[in-house]
């Protein structure tokens, strides 16, 4: 899997691109509705990011090359189920990227680096902890270098309510 759009962007000239950030937190499946009815619903495409962090353990570098393979691999085949769901609820293949490093500097790289992106959509922890981090990280002192929107969608509504909102 390689770090560039597959296919062009979308069969209507929209060309808008809603990114989704994929990782281990329940909320990014409210994202995910979201972006695929807005995108149904606007002519645009749905793009997916999983970011593959860093291993901690790093002391033997064969050994850390197998970890990152690995997780890398795991990515690749998430984001490929990822992207069966969201051709089932909006008939087209997301955009898919994979990327290593840090979840927050990788997607700011990300969309400097792909001007099709054109909002970022992202599920809230419904729980009292708080938003989650990567939101806290972007609406703190990050909001202002952002060329792109944020649509936040809270992580506890149901699908049916998430539908009549897209």
């Amino acid at each position: 899997m390689t770090d560039t759009p597959s296919q062009s962007a979308g069969r209507h000239a929209s060309n808008r691109i809603f990114l989704v950030v994929i990782d281990d937190s329940a909320e990014w499946r409210a994202a995910l509705r979201f972006a695929c009815r807005r995108a149904e619903h606007t002519g645009g495409r749905v793009a997916l990011l999983h970011v593959v962090e860093e291993p901690e353990f790093q002391h033997f570098m064969a050994v850390e090359e197998v970890i990152r393979e690995e997780k890398r691999q795991e990515a690749e085949q998430r984001l490929q189920k990822v992207a069966k769901e969201v051709n089932e609820l909006n008939g087209q293949m997301p955009v898919l990227y994979v990327r290593d490093g840090a979840t927050h500097d990788e997607l700011l790289k990300l969309i400097d680096e792909e001007p099709t992106i054109s909002i970022l959509v992202l599920g809230a922890n419904p729980g009292s902890e708080g938003p989650g981090p990567l939101i806290s990280y972007l609406t703190g002192k990050r909001i202002g270098q952002l060329r792109i929107p944020i649509t936040i969608v809270p992580g506890g509504l149901s699908l049916e309510a998430i539908d009549t909102l897209g």
